[in-house]
Parts: structure tokens; C-alpha cells; sequence
């Protein structure tokens, strides 16, 4: 059965009964077109009023869909000639994180991708997406090797977190996090980094050092989910709508606050509802940004990579002087 989300409950309920009028037409001699054509008008405004207006609680929804697409979906779609690579040299293989080579448009590049799974079983092959500290030590290695081959890095950003657990944390794992920021923020090659999901704290930050930071329309970003801020704040997790809103997690948000640097439109409805567009949205926004950092010179580059860091939490406030 497909995932319907709460909010999206009434735009479901009438999409079924214009295809039960449908096939009602098809299979009798009654001819309901007049009605299916009011139904579907019905059906476009109350598409456009539900998914014209969403609440940052209903964005975190459509970020977590189970039908959402995946690193390896873009992958498919975006890169020719993929080869992915295994392991840390050092400990493992892990699977929460992709990494190789492809070409984009002939172009070789080097691609990184947080990747959750599509069912139960790959969730758990996959730890639901949340990388331990090899992964974070596989992507640096591909990382590096970018630099000296001169390849272009794009990043897929897709994890509620970096995995928690006790085996991560005695293999390393704030340390692997902390070592990929500092060497990203001194790679010479061009970074370009897309959230297509929900973008966890540090487990986002460990693949989301870049020269450009996107965002797709209904993805997430933020330093603790909802949850997790609600049950700091206010002891309830129950909270969570509320928190949503207070935390400024959307593309939209980040975008006004200077955190990323473009906002990628969905499809009416998601990038679940039509993966080939979704994909085609993304390619714009990476043909755009490849084509001005490759103009860059390697001094230019990090400069400016330096600046852009250098300005995210800068907040501009008028406090008026008292007299005392």
C-alpha cells in the first residue's frame, strides 16, 4: 500500500472516486464525463490549497516518505557509467553511505550519498540511513581521491542522523564527523551539496561542507528533529508540529537566512509523485552551479568557500539605545 500523509488525506479520497467514475464509464454505458470533469477541477483547487500552503510539520512528512526518492535514484537518473566503492581501508564497509565515480554530461565527477533503505530489509542492510563512522571515512577517502584526479564532488543528503549507537562511538565517530568538515572546508575541487531529504545534524554536516548548499522544496535541515527539540523544550516529543515551526528547518527558511543557496522546486505533492522531473530540476541546479565554480581558480575557490561559512549566523538587529 502507498503512504498517504495525514494532511494529504482529502486530495487522496477524491483522486479515487474520480478513478472509480472512471472505470465506471469504461466498463457501463453511463457517461459520468460532466461530473469527472467538476471532480478534477475540485481536485486541482484542492491540490493547490493543501500543497500550495503546507505547514513545516507537513514538509518533515513528505521529507520522510517512504516512496521519497534516494541517492541511488538520482544517481540513475542524473550520471552515466557509476561504479561504487566499498570501504573505509581501515575497519569496513557502510552502507548508510554511497560513494564513486560517474560521469555528468561526459564530465567526470565524483558523487557521495547518504542512502536509506526502500523496505525493512534494506533499512536494516542500510542502518535506516544513518551512517557510522566508516561511511564518514569512506566518503573523505573519495573525497580526497576527487582532489588529486580534479573531479568535481556533488553530495546527496538524506539522514535523520549519524547512528547513535555504542559501536560507532567506540570506532570514532565524532571524530570522523569533525575531521570530514575540516578537510572539506580545504578540498581544492568544487563541493556541490543537495539535500533531497531530511538533513540531520552532524550526520548531514559530515557530506554537506560545500561551495553550494541546495535544498529540494520540501526537504529538511536542521541541527535535532522536531522530536528531539520538543522533548528538550517542552519534555513532550508530542510537540513536534510546534517545534517544526520554531526550529526554521525548511528550504524556505534556510534559504532567507543565508544557510543554503537555492531552493529546488518539487512536483505538486513531492519528488515521490514524479522522480523523472524531480531529477531534472536537480540537473539545472548542478549544471548552473558546476559551470561557475569551474571558473574559479583554487585560491578563489577556498576563499570564498571560507567567506560563505564566515557568514552563515550573521544576524542583522536594530536595538534601539536607552537612556539610562
Amino acid at each position: 500500500m502507498k503512504q498517504v500523509l495525514e494532511f494529504e488525506k482529502p486530495v487522496i479520497e477524491l483522486r479515487e472516486k474520480i478513478e472509480e467514475l472512471k472505470a465506471m464509464t469504461k466498463d457501463s454505458d453511463i457517461d459520468l464525463s460532466d461530473e469527472i470533469s467538476k471532480m478534477e477541477e475540485r481536485l486541482a483547487k484542492l491540490e493547490n490549497e493543501i500543497y500550495g500552503k503546507l505547514k513545516p510539520w507537513d514538509r518533515v512528512q513528505i521529507a520522510r516518505h517512504a516512496e521519497r526518492p534516494t541517492s541511488l535514484d538520482y544517481i540513475e537518473q542524473l550520471f552515466t557509467n557509476f561504479i561504487e566503492f566499498h570501504g573505509d581501508r581501515f575497519f569496513g564497509d557502510d552502507e548508510a553511505i554511497v560513494a564513486g565515480i560517474a560521469k555528468y554530461k561526459g564530465k567526470p565527477v565524483t558523487i557521495i550519498g547518504q542512502q536509506r533503505g526502500k523496505n525493512t530489509k534494506d533499512n536494516i542492510k542500510r542502518n535506516f540511513g544513518s551512517p557510522h563512522p566508516e561511511g564518514y571515512r569512506k566518503a573523505l577517502r573519495h573525497m580526497k581521491q576527487a582532489e588529486k584526479f580534479n573531479r568535481p564532488i556533488i553530495t546527496f543528503i538524506d539522514t535523520k542522523g549519524a547512528y547513535p549507537g555504542k559501536a560507532a562511538e567506540e570506532r570514532g565517530q565524532s571524530e570522523a564527523i569533525a575531521r570530514n568538515l575540516m578537510e572539506m572546508a580545504g578540498i581544492k575541487v568544487p563541493i556541490i551539496c543537495v539535500v533531497i531529504g531530511e538533513g540531520g545534524s552532524g550526520g548531514a554536516l559530515g557530506i554537506g561542507v560545500g561551495d553550494r548548499i541546495h535544498m529540494l522544496e520540501n526537504s529538511t535541515y536542521s541541527v535535532i528533529s522536531p522530536e528531539g527539540a520538543a522533548a528538550l523544550l517542552w519534555k513532550d516529543s508530542g510537540q513536534a508540529e510546534k517545534a517544526a515551526k520554531s526550529l526554521k528547518i525548511t528550504a524556505s527558511d534556510l534559504k532567507a537566512l543565508g544557510v543554503i543557496d537555492e531552493v529546488i522546486p518539487e512536483p505538486l505533492g513531492g519528488a515521490h509523485r514524479d522522480k523523472i522531473t524531480q531529477a531534472l530540476s536537480i540537473s539545472k541546479v548542478l549544471d548552473d552551479s558546476l559551470r561557475e565554480l569551474e571558473e574559479e581558480s583554487e585560491t578563489s575557490l577556498l576563499e570564498k568557500r571560507w567567506e560563505k561559512y564566515k557568514q552563515i549566523g550573521e544576524v542583522q538587529s536594530s536595538i534601539e539605545k536607552v537612556e539610562v
